[in-house]
């Protein structure tokens, strides 16, 4: 039995996105190019998809409606609606460093930091992304591009995850990390049971 899957209008994609006051859109073919107060994102978008600008709004269409344009339709308004507030509000991340000696500072636009190695660790600037440190244990990443901003918040977090005993490393403002067990508490638990009894 051949199992037949219907396509249908996606109720995200169809919804026009109004430009916000102070924003400017170009585009240009499949390239579209926001930029606002706070600064320039451009993005290629894929040419199954038709972004068309008229009165202060964006519509977004496919070409033909099949599933790949389906699900690329929701994907492609919700990537521009990033855009424009990007551009006009601006978007940040922010993270902490926690662990003795953990440090941060910021010398020219590189982040120099202290992270439990011999060695401090230097991230290159990026373009796009300014990098600030309110205090010695904080990194807050901003820019105009939602998805470039995420990214190096996610890079700057890989180069020393929290670790699952103390939870020291780099984690998200208020992340929660689940600690794990020590040896020590293990063997407790095992000798005396869960209630601590023997």
């Amino acid at each position: 039995m051949v199992k037949i899957i219907k396509t249908r209008t996606s109720r995200i994609g169809r919804k026009p996105i109004v430009i916000i006051a102070g924003v400017t859109v170009k585009i240009d073919g499949n390239r579209v190019t926001v930029a606002g107060p706070k600064g320039e994102v451009v993005k290629e978008f894929s040419p199954q998809i038709t972004i068309s600008l008229a009165d202060g709004r964006l519509t977004i269409v496919p070409k033909v409606l099949n599933l790949k344009t389906q699900a690329l339709w929701g994907t492609t308004r919700a990537l521009l609606a990033n855009m424009i507030d990007g551009a006009a509000h601006g978007c940040n991340k922010t993270l902490k460093l926690v662990g003795t000696g953990y440090r941060v500072k910021i010398e020219g636009e590189k982040l120099v930091m202290a992270l439990g190695y011999s060695h401090p660790v230097v991230f290159a600037p990026v373009v796009g992304v300014k990098f600030l440190a309110p205090d010695d244990v904080t990194i807050k990443i901003d820019g105009a591009d939602k998805g470039l901003v995420t990214q190096i918040a996610a890079k700057i977090k890989s180069l020393r995850p929290p670790e699952p005993y103390k939870g020291k490393g780099i984690r998200y403002e208020n992340e929660v990390i689940t600690k794990k067990a020590g040896k020590a508490g293990k063997a407790g638990v095992s000798a005396y049971g869960a209630g601590g009894k023997a």
